[in-house]
């Protein structure tokens, strides 16, 4: 047996949905996306790591006011269109993200960081 109890809007809490939250939601959602994926770290522009499909991508979030604005740093898989690609998680990481925050997407900057090919080198022989 389950009871609810209502209180009156004035008295209830307030939720606050912190920006370290958001970039992990984030993060997660983009690489729902076919033909995105992970980005490495990198200090002074030099990659810690080679960007690998399997990485995490690299986000993050402004939170205020009820809005969010997010800068993703991704990898793209050749020979898939960046701008066709791009444009498709820009909309799915403003879907997704307002769905599970309730929070409103301002902007999203995405950086491509990386091509990488869906089969390994071939190596020929002359």
């Amino acid at each position: 047996m389950t009871t609810t109890l209502t209180a009156p809007v004035a008295e209830r809490g307030v939720l606050t949905i912190s920006a370290q939250a958001v970039e992990r939601l984030a993060a997660c959602a983009v690489l729902e996306v076919d033909d995105v994926g992970g980005a490495a770290g990198r200090v002074l522009g030099v990659s810690l790591s080679g960007e690998d499909l399997d990485h995490s991508a690299k986000v993050s979030a402004h939170v205020g006011d009820g809005t969010v604005t997010l800068d993703v740093r991704i990898s793209i898989v050749y020979p898939a269109s960046v701008a066709r690609t791009t444009e498709r998680a820009r909309e799915h990481l403003v879907e997704r993200v307002e769905e599970l925050t309730g929070l409103t997407v301002t902007r999203v900057d995405l950086v491509v960081t990386a091509l990488h090919t869906t089969a390994g080198q071939v190596r020929r022989v002359e």
